[in-house]
């Protein structure tokens, strides 16, 4: 008993952590609040301000891409408890992006200023985006995402609840997270150039992310995906999703 509320404490930590470190976030890109900002001022040269943005992005993306690899999680489980390999992922991650908000250094000029009817309406797909976000971790399991689950804070969702996702956000677009993410990094009435900086890397990531987990799906479901993929765009609601192209033998080829 001990040991489970000892998991059970950890966990709730990270799921705090995940918490703050979001609100942080949603300050630090937004401009308001915190002390330092994606676009406030300049601390020191812009040449070393880029090379510390970079590692800091560098870094989140390291770690998110390398624990989340099936040979580190099976690493992982070897040296700790089951019930903590996944809030063992969210703690690190929630370190790291900590790291990214507190350590960064903005740089450079503005890239776009507007005021007025407009600001609002990009204020409002920006805080659609975070809602968007967030709502879509509940779309799927927000306790398993965060590992609150595999703590033990409620019981294990049973395989079929485990299958292809393919209603409610996800029957608009195939990766509704990834939608609010891009949404909230590109959607501001003030953009400076640190804050490109930022919202090209993490767009390139997201879309790097993208590629491995369609591929992981499809090995995963198969024509079930495929099927699903034909019908439902990956980001922009309205898109239609290309076809896959499918090689058909040519007559008389052996």
């Amino acid at each position: 008993m001990t040991r489970r509320l000892l998991h059970l404490l950890i966990s709730a930590t990270a799921w705090c952590g995940f918490v703050a470190i979001t609100v942080w976030t949603m300050a630090f890109l937004a401009n308001v609040v915190v002390p330092r900002t994606v676009d406030g001022p300049g601390r020191t040269t812009t040449t070393w301000a880029i090379t510390i943005d970079l590692a800091l992005l560098g870094l989140f993306a390291v770690q998110h891409s390398v624990m989340a690899r099936r040979s580190v999680k099976s690493w992982l489980s070897r040296r700790m408890p089951a019930a903590l390999e996944r809030t063992t992922y969210v703690l690190a991650t929630n370190t790291c992006l900590a790291l990214l908000v507190a350590l960064w250094q903005p740089w450079g000029g503005e890239i776009w200023h507007v005021d007025g009817a407009a600001a609002l309406v990009l204020w409002a797909l920006c805080a659609a985006g975070w809602i968007l976000a967030l709502a879509s971790t509940f779309a799927v399991d927000h306790l398993e995402l965060i590992g609150l689950r595999q703590a033990g804070w409620v019981r294990p969702r049973d395989a079929a609840s485990s299958g292809l996702q393919t209603g409610g956000l996800h029957a608009v677009v195939r990766h509704p997270l990834m939608t609010g993410l891009l949404l909230a990094f590109w959607a501001t009435p003030h953009m400076g150039a640190s804050h490109l900086l930022f919202a090209v890397a993490s767009t390139g990531y997201i879309a790097v992310g993208m590629w491995f987990e369609e591929r992981d799906l499809r090995r995963t479901f198969g024509t079930s995906y495929d099927e699903y993929a034909s019908r439902v765009p990956s980001l922009i609601p309205g898109l239609r999703p290309r076809r896959r192209a499918v090689l058909e033998p040519q007559g008389g080829a052996r």
